[in-house]
């Protein structure tokens, strides 16, 4: 079934939002997202609703139901295969694709993201690490957990930052903290210091700040 494309913008939003962390997301925080009326997002929801593709109680949250969520996941394969596919083969930065990835997801048949599934070999992450569904709508998530979450002395490989500020992208790539780095947790210095991390060892840290925090995900090396 073809659905307008602000009912595909609407489910996907809603999934991306708890494939990190378990809250389920609500009208409210949707239309934050989204940058619209609570007004409009509630109309929306309603009629995410009448189609069968949310479950929501009224000032409550909103959940994808398994045909809302099959649409989520159809949309993000797509998303996310475009935005592998511009930094790998055209030279875009990870900072430039997501906006490229939004107006061509809706255009491609799929067809032809099957041929650019089949040329990348098959990836299972996008430059950022969010995972890229299969075409049957399987996901393998990596486990990670928030830096701002991390203790002290705890030693990492970053699996996923953050897409939402292309400024924070550029700042956190010039400073070399990018997917698959190896940090170090130093935490927050003192006197109203920074979050400060160490990266493969270095000897100078380097500092964080909440924007950051809030946005990079690492995978925990086990104590030996």
């Amino acid at each position: 079934m073809d659905y307008p494309i602000a009912v595909e913008d609407y489910v996907k939003v809603i999934y991306a939002h708890t494939e990190w962390q378990p809250t389920p997301i609500t009208s409210r925080a949707l239309a934050e997202r989204l940058d619209l009326a609570a007004s409009s997002v509630t109309e929306m929801v309603k009629k995410l609703g009448v189609l069968g593709l949310v479950d929501h109680v009224p000032y409550g949250a909103v959940t994808l139901t398994k045909d809302g969520e099959a649409l989520a996941l159809r949309m993000l394969r797509r998303h996310r295969l475009i935005e592998t596919w511009l930094v790998r083969q055209f030279d875009y930065g990870w900072d430039e694709v997501h906006d490229e990835a939004e107006v061509l997801e809706h255009a491609l048949s799929d067809r032809l993201l099957d041929a650019i599934d089949a040329s990348l070999e098959f990836p299972t992450r996008d430059p950022h690490g969010d995972p890229i569904p299969s075409a049957g709508g399987v996901v393998t998530q990596p486990k990670g957990i928030l830096l701002a979450d991390a203790d002290p002395g705890q030693a990492g490989v970053v699996v996923r930052i953050s897409d939402r500020d292309p400024a924070l992208l550029r700042h956190l790539e010039a400073s070399g903290l990018v997917v698959d780095r190896e940090i170090t947790v130093v935490g927050r210095q003192p006197f109203g210091g920074g979050f400060a991390v160490s990266l493969d060892g270095a000897a100078e840290p380097l500092d964080l700040g909440d924007l950051a925090l809030a946005s990079i995900w690492i995978a925990v090396t086990p104590e030996r």
